[in-house]
């Protein structure tokens, strides 16, 4: 007699609690990082979605009696920001349930799957069993203060207490968790995460203060921000069937033409006339009449219909160029830099834009090739063998056809803006070599390099003219001296004018013959 099989099901929170490392939390010296990460972006696309400058405080200090333990031990992690804040009845969802979010919608965002923030809670929760502190206000008069756990099982909060306190004018959240980390090992990474965020949010006050004290600031130097992203409709070419059926099953009402045109990106009326002839279907019946076999034979035609027009970047928020520029001249204090912002493009119906900067010698540049990598303005730290950018730059830049010395102090920084960034992980960590990003990548660099190219030849062009005048101007005075006593000339020729020299100027005896 055969063994008879049991089936059960698991909630998202469970899913993740089993699996954490697929969200980036799969040590503690990756977990503390993850989590001060997860924080921080949801805190900067609270500002930047609303124009407001951003001001945000971040603290990881020591658990009492845990100062003096090996690592890996407890921290605090406190962060603080002048967001839009959230709503009360929206604050335990948000950071109780994974896959609840304001995330969900085909627009440009830090993060893609709305559990960042509430991930770092359950990893808080499964390593130190204590409750999170949340605290935010949407009108500067009230703040809401919930301490809470997850309930696993259920995916839902659990909450312990609530109080509503006067704001004082502050709006915004602030988020008070502790968690099991190894700042030791994680150090490097975090202060990397917060100087790489701080260059492409060069409009942005941030502070960190790390478990010693030790206090790193990062001050604007532009009050300029990127224009928020907008939502979009999906476009033809980026959709399966089960998107379509979904659509139809949320269409009020209407004809197949109508539905076209307002469901889709950059579908007119002519166009989706076209297309329904190509897919031999009815324009005036209503969508909700398609049977199965008609929605995938729509779904099909969507995909084969090569008049669609591409996407546009008009739902997209990149950095631009002054920006960017911005970024790189407060962080990395170059000799010389360069930018080069793309036209948009697309790839599977998802428009993109990609930017590449660029900064050569300088402060903090250090010899060598430096590749910074970026999406939706999210540093990207970790597997950068894995990353398309490291691709591109190591085996289709030739860096010798633009003059680069070896060894050179250079950074080449990438980032791709995108209403869906093609991570290969959940993590969130290194992106997939799409043919098209591909493309505007290698082109986006090249464009970079040989405006290197040129500064560089006029360097060295000067050095060449330099090193002429240094020996002019050790030879000119005395072939001067020896043509004057020839001719028996009381005073030398003004030699220094010919070779443009101030050097003999303040000389008195210049000018005579010795």
């Amino acid at each position: 007699m055969s063994a008879k099989t049991t089936f059960s099901e698991i909630s998202p929170s469970e899913f993740f609690y089993r699996n954490r490392d697929l969200a980036g939390f799969s040590n503690p010296s990756r977990a503390l990082y993850s989590a001060v990460r997860e924080i921080v972006e949801n805190s900067l696309d609270s500002c930047e979605l609303y124009r407001i400058l951003p001001e945000i405080y971040v603290r990881l200090s020591y658990v009492d009696g845990e100062e003096d333990k090996p690592e890996p031990k407890k921290y605090e992690l406190l962060a603080v920001d002048n967001g839009s804040g959230i709503e009360r009845e929206q604050i335990p969802k948000a950071f109780g349930r994974i896959f609840y979010g304001s995330k969900y919608r085909l627009r440009q965002t830090r993060g893609m799957f709305g559990m960042g923030g509430t991930m770092a809670v359950l990893y808080s929760q499964i390593t130190t069993n204590r409750a999170v502190e949340i605290t935010s206000s949407v009108d500067g008069k009230t703040a809401y203060k919930f301490v809470m756990l997850i309930d696993i099982e259920k995916n839902y909060p659990s909450i312990l207490s609530e109080e509503a306190n006067d704001a004082k004018g502050w709006r915004g959240t602030k988020v008070k968790l502790q968690l099991v980390g190894d700042y030791f090992r994680s150090s490097s990474k975090i202060n990397d995460y917060f100087k790489n965020t701080a260059l492409v949010t060069p409009y942005a006050n941030i502070t960190f203060v790390d478990p010693n004290g030790k206090m790193m600031q990062f001050l604007r130097n532009t009050n300029t921000m990127p224009e928020p992203p907008k939502e979009t409709l999906p476009h033809p070419h980026g959709i399966d069937v089960e998107a379509v059926k979904r659509l139809i099953k949320n269409w009020k009402g209407g004809t197949m033409t109508k539905f076209m045109v307002q469901t889709f990106h950059r579908v007119g009326n002519k166009i989706a006339l076209d297309f329904l002839s190509y897919a031999g279907i009815p324009p005036n019946i209503d969508p909700r009449e398609l049977s199965n076999e008609d929605i995938v034979k729509l779904t099909d035609a969507l995909h084969a219909y090569d008049k669609f027009l591409p996407p546009d970047g008009r739902c997209l928020s990149p950095l631009g160029e002054e920006i960017f520029t911005a970024g790189i001249v407060k962080e990395l204090e170059p000799e010389f830099y360069a930018v080069e912002v793309r036209e948009p493009a697309a790839y599977s119906g998802y428009p993109f834009i990609i930017e590449v900067g660029l900064a050569y010698g300088g402060k903090n540049n250090q010899p060598g090739l430096r590749l910074l990598r970026f999406a939706n303005r999210i540093p990207l730290l970790y597997d950068e063998g894995s990353d398309v950018s490291f691709k591109v730059l190591n085996e289709e830049i030739d860096f010798k056809r633009y003059n680069v010395p070896q060894d050179a102090p250079l950074s080449i920084i990438t980032h791709i803006s995108s209403t869906k960034v093609p991570y290969k992980t959940v993590g969130k960590e290194y992106i997939a070599d799409r043919p098209e990003i591909e493309k505007e990548l290698r082109n986006g660099m090249r464009e970079v390099l040989r405006k290197l190219q040129v500064y560089l030849g006029r360097k060295g062009s000067m050095e060449k003219q330099r090193r002429k005048m240094n020996i002019y101007s050790r030879y000119m005075p005395l072939i001067a001296r020896f043509s004057a006593a020839l001719v028996g000339a009381k005073r030398l020729p003004p030699y220094n004018k010919l070779i443009g020299l101030d050097m003999f100027q303040d000389d008195d005896n210049a000018d005579k013959v010795g």
